[in-house]
């Protein structure tokens, strides 16, 4: 199993659907076998799945905008904290910048159609970090939803085809809402 390169995603996954069907499978079971298989198929697409490379600084600007995510998330729920909602903003653009380059990250905020959009993005931001939390991050958001509208309809596109949430999103009083935010026309 382990050979002089390391040890394998498929590897593991053997070992695991081995341990985990000699748990719930009994040998004496005629079944056992398609269990084993079914479980083990299961398991493989589900883990198994071939990573995106990425280079160092795309890997670094993950770490930066996940962590940016966290203190943004973190520092709503401790009552708009204010050091933590700009440590947060400064990360989460460091971030951005850090996975897609900065000159495509000055290209998308700064097109001549979004200049609204940055605008109250990034005057938000700037609000947070002089001290009005609050009001600073109700124009991010506001700023935010107006630069990545484009997305919502990939977002929602994706969504409905997650089993659980697909079908809740196809709830009469929730699918009029959803479709009219996947029907968005608006160029990213």
């Amino acid at each position: 199993m382990i050979s002089r390169e390391g040890v394998f995603p498929e590897d593991v996954a053997v070992a695991v659907v081995a341990a985990v069907t000699q748990f719930f499978f009994p040998k004496e079971d005629l079944i056992s076998y398609y269990n084993i298989f079914c479980f083990g198929f299961l398991f493989h697409r589900l883990f198994c799945v071939k990573m995106i490379s990425l280079t160092d600084s795309q890997k670094i600007g993950m770490g930066l905008t996940g962590f940016g995510v966290f203190f943004l998330f973190f520092g709503m729920i401790l009552f708009f904290d204010k050091a933590l909602l700009a440590i947060g903003n400064i990360l989460f653009v460091a971030g951005l910048a850090f996975v897609i380059g900065l000159e495509r990250t000055f290209r998308f905020f700064f097109q001549k159609h979004k200049i609204k959009a940055t605008g109250f993005f990034l005057g938000g931001v700037f609000v947070v970090l002089i001290g009005w939390p609050i009001i600073g991050v109700l124009l991010e958001i506001y700023g935010f939803f107006l630069l990545f509208r484009g997305f919502f309809p990939v977002v929602v596109g994706f969504i409905r085809r997650i089993p659980v949430l697909g079908s809740i999103l196809n709830l009469p009083f929730i699918s009029a809402y959803v479709d009219k935010v996947g029907e968005s026309n608006t160029m990213v």
